[in-house]
């Protein structure tokens, strides 16, 4: 069907007034990516947790939000940041979707997703590059997580650096407690946090 809308939009054909919006969306989506004209592509992926959206570029997944952040001000910011060609493209993060599907249907320890890091600077990147390496059914301190970024006293930083990651789960900010056993906050909320780290196998469920 949408091989069919492809060629009679190539072809100068009006649509039918009822064609499905989202085919149509998924033929200009398709036909911005062939004709470079797409730079950051999202979708939704409904999981345990609410639906999440999922936003990717060429380089890799760039922001990965729980419900109850704007979608629109994090367009605003990718365009910003990224590009201004920003498109709802869901198959474009068909790759992120079935991992993390993986990961929350139990078969998935590890994320093997490329990271597009653009949105992130300075001691904020270090963080969030240490807390990526954080293993499957672990958990560090803010310290440990501030010294692997290079500045062991900069905890109370490295918190507010979790606290905003724009990319929880695959990066996995869950991981990180406090060091006297108390779980600390989290930016999807402590009960999501929780919840991942019981799916990990760190709490009791």
């Amino acid at each position: 069907m949408n091989d069919d809308l492809e060629s009679r939009l190539s072809a100068g054909a009006t649509p039918d007034l009822d064609l499905d919006l989202a085919q149509l969306r998924a033929v200009l989506a398709r036909r911005a990516a062939q004709d470079g004209l797409l730079d950051v592509a999202y979708g939704t992926y409904d999981s345990p947790l609410g639906p999440l959206t999922v936003f990717v570029t060429p380089r890799g997944l760039v922001r990965l939000s729980y419900p109850g952040e704007p979608v629109d001000d994090q367009l605003d910011e990718l365009a910003t940041l990224i590009s201004p060609r920003v498109m709802a493209a869901p198959e474009r993060t068909d790759d992120v979707r079935r991992q993390l599907d993986d990961y929350f249907g139990g078969t998935r320890r590890d994320f093997e997703l490329p990271i597009d890091w653009r949105l992130l600077r300075g001691f904020r990147a270090d963080v969030l590059r240490a807390t990526s390496q954080i293993p499957f059914g672990s958990v560090i301190s803010y310290r440990d997580v501030a010294a692997a970024a290079g500045s062991p006293n900069a905890y109370r930083a490295a918190g507010n650096a979790l606290g905003s990651n724009p990319i929880p789960i695959v990066v996995p900010c869950h991981r990180v407690v406090h060091a006297g056993g108390g779980l600390g906050g989290y930016t999807g909320g402590l009960e999501r946090k929780q919840f991942l780290l019981r799916l990990e196998g760190v709490l009791d469920g």
